[in-house]
């Protein structure tokens, strides 16, 4: 099987620019196939091997949850106490501490971020009342841990995770040297070094046969009570789950336990199927996933029966809805770290919207979900300096609560074919009917 491999992954790595893929099988503990194609750096012609390391972007989350419980189970920290802002690691460790969606980049290897995260790191729900992907709950999951044992993530990782796994070259840092060179989709190279405020979210690094090690031989580590908590996922879609640091399948078919992972440069997924002893982890240098999922469809539709890509998919999506909000001018404000900054919304007809903020007004298509009155992304520019570094697009998600619209406002940039990957930071907003249509 597989015999078709480098075939597929040239075809994968053509058909979507990417400069390499690579892959790794492994079996009962044993890796019986270790493959890279394409090249690390593009401008040195340096051709990516089994041993380069990539990054792994949210890969990181299950080296860090594994860190979580190896503490718990040396009675080091408890999953079920409250900590940081009332939500206990069990929550945090799920995406269910009341955090909002937030991410944060400084390229380069000097200086700190730009970005103040404290201000951001804030409830927006009650702990354990919903779902939210939140890269600050994993933040806050290393802290725990320092509190706990005395020392950084990094270092309880790899003294007591990955060193006794035999993955000495696994590392969580800011840079990595030998690493593929990750680039835009475009081609152009971001700078080797890596900072942000989440490392226990992104900053893991390792190549294909030590993730697939890892993906499989993690529950060595845990008692048996909890490397079954693990893959206790509550449901965040009809055929996956989210338990303590990686997706778990739901339904027909295998069960497969599966983490994603992105971010500028980088495409990464791992992924074990426990009933047979399998892993499978590709890694690309490229912030677009299609090369990646290509190649992950294809090896895992080769050696999983009954495989289909829901079954993986880390994407967190939600079903639209028609919008049903009337027109009419609504008006408020998003508080952020400089105050509050005030929004004017217009309902348009033929389901488009209107914001005006900091002097600039854009228009946009809109809709709604189950849960949400409006959702929408608009071309303007919130006016605080953290908005400006980076994050250009304005996106509303907003509910009806007793005649308000209330929820978040969340600055971005819409990935990296201009410029490099931005921030996407979250700011809770409310507004008011002022005008009825």
């Amino acid at each position: 099987m597989l015999d078709d491999l480098e075939a597929r992954c040239a075809q994968a790595m053509a058909e979507h620019g990417c400069p390499s893929v690579s892959v790794a099988v492994a079996v009962h503990a044993e890796v019986i196939l270790a493959q890279a194609y394409g090249l690390a750096d593009t401008g040195a012609g340096i051709p990516a091997t089994a041993h380069t390391p990539y990054a792994l972007a949210s890969v990181t989350k299950p080296v860090t949850a594994a860190a979580v419980c190896v503490a718990a189970d040396e009675g080091l920290l408890d999953l079920d106490a409250p900590g940081p802002l009332g939500a206990t690691p069990r929550q945090l460790l799920r995406h269910r501490g009341g955090l909002g969606a937030h991410y944060d980049f400084h390229y380069g290897e000097e200086g700190e971020p730009a970005v103040d995260v404290e201000p951001y790191t804030r409830l927006h729900r009650a702990p354990g009342s919903g779902f939210e992907y939140a890269n600050l709950g994993y933040r806050l999951l290393g802290r725990l841990l320092e509190e706990a044992t005395g020392q950084d993530l990094a270092t309880y990782a790899r003294e007591r995770v990955l060193g006794p796994l035999g993955l000495d070259g696994f590392r969580i840092a800011t840079v990595c040297p030998g690493a593929a060179t990750r680039y835009t989709p475009d081609g152009r190279p971001y700078p080797e070094g890596l900072r942000t405020s989440h490392p226990g979210a992104t900053l893991g690094w390792a190549t294909a046969p030590q993730l697939a090690l890892f993906a499989q031989s993690w529950p060595r580590l845990l008692k048996p009570e909890t490397a079954a908590a693990v893959l206790d996922a509550v449901p965040i879609g009809e055929h996956l789950g989210y338990g303590l640091g990686w997706c778990v399948s739901r339904g027909e078919g295998p069960l497969l336990v599966s983490h994603g992972g992105g971010m500028g440069g980088v495409a990464a997924m791992a992924v074990s199927a426990p009933e047979l002893g399998l892993s499978v982890a590709v890694l690309t240098n490229t912030t677009v996933k299609a090369a990646r999922d290509a190649v992950v469809d294809h090896v895992l539709g080769e050696l999983v029966p009954g495989f289909a890509p829901e079954l993986i998919s880390p994407a967190f999506s939600v079903p639209a809805r028609p919008l049903t909000l009337k027109e009419g001018e609504w008006a408020g404000h998003a508080s952020t770290p400089e105050g509050e900054i005030p929004l004017r919304l217009r309902i348009l007809p033929g389901a488009r919207a209107e914001l005006t903020t900091g002097g600039e007004t854009a228009t946009a298509p809109v809709g709604a979900t189950a849960t949400l009155a409006l959702r929408g992304s608009f071309p303007v520019q919130l006016p605080t300096a953290d908005a400006r570094v980076g994050s250009p697009v304005l996106g509303l998600e907003l509910r009806l609560d007793e005649g308000r619209l209330a929820g978040v406002a969340r600055v971005y940039k819409e990935g990296d074919r201009e410029g490099l990957l931005g921030n996407l930071l979250t700011h809770p907003c409310e507004l008011r009917l002022v005008r009825p249509g």
